[in-house]
């Protein structure tokens, strides 16, 4: 197909015809499924608004989106996202409709039947019906970006989802931080669902078939999941321009996520007529980034942990109606409803019925010591989370994104924000009930009890934040809100606490046994403590620093113990003299050729489960480290062994791998050394590598992805990274490339101008111009 662009055409040279032809796109009807003749005038129609909108590709495949509106900046960004990694988009959608057993089978029935029980299906259909005109634009973009991408594109074949709705991108936004990172903040696993909800066979009701092996077998991958959860984490920075040698404001994003699955990275850039100019990361599947820059301000999440989701125990004893549950001195009627599920077996699509039940309070998802228990969560019914983001990324300071966040629909994450003006900001986001102080809500609450009704919910300025201090900096690595800035211990002469205090806040706003101050805020503190001035080469080289917090306090009681040891049993302490003098004379700076790096991570891991069991006769510390050294030299032959040729780097694709991380990695495959480690060592550079079954490596899974370090000016300075690359189709040269930089701590160009992206583009057409880049 020949094009037709003009590199130098100003996005006012769009003419109105086209932008007409959008228009008629986004008022158009979705066709049904499976209805040929409207999907063809779908295609059509969007054939029309695809030739408003051009994809600069970067030389690292980094989409930058031109076009005459916001919507068709979506559309061609979604479209891009297609190109890309349709695989994923796919798979991040057949979730969140609670379709995912179609395709998997048995083993995501839970996930499932959550999705289900939560109704994110019915919410999200209302939500769009309910939806602000914008908002109905932007989801009918991106449905027929995803429409046009498979009409275009019949090489591509979907597993299951051949037709995109509107309202599937906000069941992807609502499944997405309800279901992934909510609801198990309750304590509940998926799996508790299953007695809780009744299956439907041959007009009988009864338990839930799921059968003992591959129970205990999610068993296994739950309590895994929940361990990764509990270390991986994510960091961000801000510093005020007295703090910064070009006397400019500048951002570290650092969210750490899986490398694999719904929650993985994509970069991209949207720029639209209307004044959209946005360039940062968001999920596959998202209609534009979710963090990052846009020529006034620059900002990024971490996750925390506000109390925004309780459960409670519904008691159920009308002898005359088996719906009916207690309420204060009466009762109310609870609403039972059945659902169609396909699931994948053996022997092909088995169409199953299950009856699930919900309460005034929430849902029934668990069985708990013979009671159900329903769950509630914030704002769940309410939605606008999109609203919100997309009002976050067009603000043009940190009062208007102050502004946008000021309704709290997006229900959690710790927030930074710094601006061109110089100002930076910090707050604990969060949609926070508002609730009695009678009661342990860390626990189910009795839900026949009136007073456990939740009254309302917190103002956005009753949360815990910060702005400008006078310390000249803000962090957040997944920590409570109270060590945001130095704590009284890291005070020096004449400096002040300036964090907020928990007295100031209800007892249930934070969850501050999982919020305790970490190794990786305590770092972070004491680099932009220390740090005078940043230069921006200062900036991007400590994004990726790896001092080893934890050697420098951990290896003194090593030696100790050691030492106790030599006058005891001489001989036995003789055998570890070499690797313990490696450990006294180490610098504690992970490094891919270090072999102390190794001895110490092994080591830590195996004391702190010795000292969590009580564990402490014998020396523990020397036991722990023994275990290293016989494990090293069973494994590899040798003791002496560098931390880069254990902790690799290593692609493989997503339907290669489960959610323990465990697949197809292979020693005899291509990987790269990584000098990062585990947070819970007080590393900035964070790297969570899972060892696999028949291999000598480990290999990441989660960790530093998408990183940012930005200088926030007219003309904004950024450089980015992935851990892997843009494309997610192994034949592409951008399904690997970033890791070569990745691997050497360094950042690639983030082109953010127009003249710098037409500079640096590889090829640039409409979307439907060239053939998809990824494999279905």
């Amino acid at each position: 197909m020949k094009r037709v662009y003009n590199s130098s055409l100003s996005l006012s040279s769009f003419t109105l015809v086209a932008v007409a032809g959008f228009c008629l796109i986004v008022a158009g009807r979705a066709p049904a499924r499976g209805d040929d003749s409207t999907y063809a005038g779908a295609a059509a129609r969007a054939s029309a608004l695809a030739r408003t909108v051009t994809i600069h590709r970067d030389t690292f495949g980094v989409p930058h989106v031109y076009g005459p509106t916001d919507a068709s900046c979506v559309f061609g960004f979604i479209y891009a996202q297609a190109e890309d990694y349709f695989w994923q988009i796919e798979d991040s959608y057949l979730r969140s409709l609670g379709r995912a057993a179609e395709v998997y089978g048995d083993k995501s029935l839970p996930d499932d039947l959550v999705n289900l029980a939560l109704e994110i299906t019915r919410l999200s259909k209302e939500e769009y019906k309910k939806a602000t005109p914008k908002t109905k634009e932007l989801c009918q973009a991106l449905a027929d970006g995803l429409n046009y991408y498979l009409a275009v594109n019949p090489q591509v074949k979907p597993r299951l989802i051949t037709h995109f709705e509107p309202w599937h991108t906000l069941a992807f936004r609502r499944f997405i931080l309800y279901q992934s990172f909510i609801y198990g903040k309750s304590g509940l696993k998926a799996s508790d669902i299953l007695p809780a909800v009744q299956e439907i066979h041959d007009n009988k009701v009864g338990a839930v078939a799921f059968p003992a092996d591959l129970r205990a077998e999610l068993a296994v991958l739950e309590q895994d999941r929940q361990s990764m959860s509990e270390h991986v984490g994510s960091n961000m920075w801000a510093v005020r321009p007295d703090k910064s040698a070009s006397g400019k404001a500048l951002m570290f994003i650092n969210p750490h996520q899986p490398f694999f699955g719904p929650g993985q990275w994509y970069e991209g850039h949207v720029i639209s007529g209307e004044g959209w100019n946005l360039l940062g990361a968001c999920f596959f599947g998202s209609p534009f980034p979710t963090l990052g820059y846009n020529g006034h301000v620059a900002w990024s999440h971490t996750v925390n942990n506000p109390d925004i989701v309780d459960l409670y125990t519904i008691t159920f004893d009308d002898k005359t109606d088996p719906l009916r549950y207690r309420y204060g001195d009466g009762s109310k009627q609870a609403t039972a409803w059945t659902e169609d599920v396909t699931v994948k077996d053996a022997n092909g699509p088995v169409s199953r019925r299950f009856r699930f039940t919900k309460t005034h309070q929430g849902p029934l998802v668990a069985i708990r010591n013979g009671k159900p228990l329903a769950i509630r969560l914030a704002k769940l019914e309410d939605g606008e989370a999109i609203e919100q983001s997309y009002a976050m990324g067009r603000a043009q300071s940190v009062a208007e994104f102050k502004e946008a966040m000021r309704p709290c629909k997006l229900p959690m994450f710790n927030t930074i924000v710094a601006d061109t003006g110089g100002n930076i900001f910090y707050v604990y986001n969060g949609a926070v009930p508002r609730r009695s102080a009678k009661f342990d809500w860390t626990k189910p609450v009795d839900g026949s009890n009136p007073e456990t009704q939740w009254q309302g919910y917190l103002r956005f300025d009753e949360l815990p934040q910060l702005e400008n201090p006078q310390c000249g900096f803000l962090q957040n690595c997944n920590q409570s809100p109270l060590s945001t800035t130095p704590v009284a211990k890291e005070l020096q002469a004449g400096e002040v606490d300036e964090n907020p205090k928990a007295s100031q806040y209800p007892p249930y706003l934070m969850a501050t046994e999982h919020e305790r101050d970490n190794p990786r805020a305590q770092i972070s503190r004491r680099i932009l403590h220390s740090t005078a001035k940043f230069a921006y080469e200062d900036w991007t080289r400590d994004g990726f620093n790896t001092k080893i917090l934890e050697a420098e306090l951990r290896i003194p009681d090593l030696v100790k113990e050691w030492e106790a040891l030599s006058s005891k049993e001489p001989d036995r302490a003789a055998k570890l003299k070499e690797p313990v003098e490696l450990l006294k004379g180490w610098d504690c700076i992970s490094a891919v050729d270090s072999v102390p790096m190794t001895l110490f991570a092994e080591t830590y891991d195996r004391a702190l489960k010795l000292i969590a069991k009580r564990d402490l006769q014998n020396y523990p510390r020397i036991r722990a480290l023994e275990a290293t050294l016989a494990n090293l030299e069973k494994t590899h032959g040798s003791w002496k062994v560098a931390w880069g040729e254990i902790n690799r780097l290593q692609r493989i694709h997503g339907s290669q791998i489960d959610q323990r991380g465990q697949g197809a990695f292979r020693d005899d495959q291509p990987s790269l050394p990584i000098a990062g480690a585990p947070g819970p060592l007080g590393v900035v550079f964070n790297f969570y590598a899972v060892p696999q079954a028949g291999q000598k490596r480990h290999y990441g899974v989660a960790g530093h992805s998408f990183v940012g370090a930005i200088e926030l000016a007219a003309q904004p300075k950024a450089k980015t990274i992935l851990q892997f690359g843009e494309s997610g189709d192994p034949a592409s040269p951008h399904w690997f490339d970033q890791a070569a930089l990745y691997a050497k701590k360094q950042f690639k160009p983030s082109w953010y101008a127009q003249a710098d992206v037409e500079a640096h583009s590889e090829r640039h057409y409409h979307p439907g111009e060239q053939a998809a880049g990824a494999k279905p």
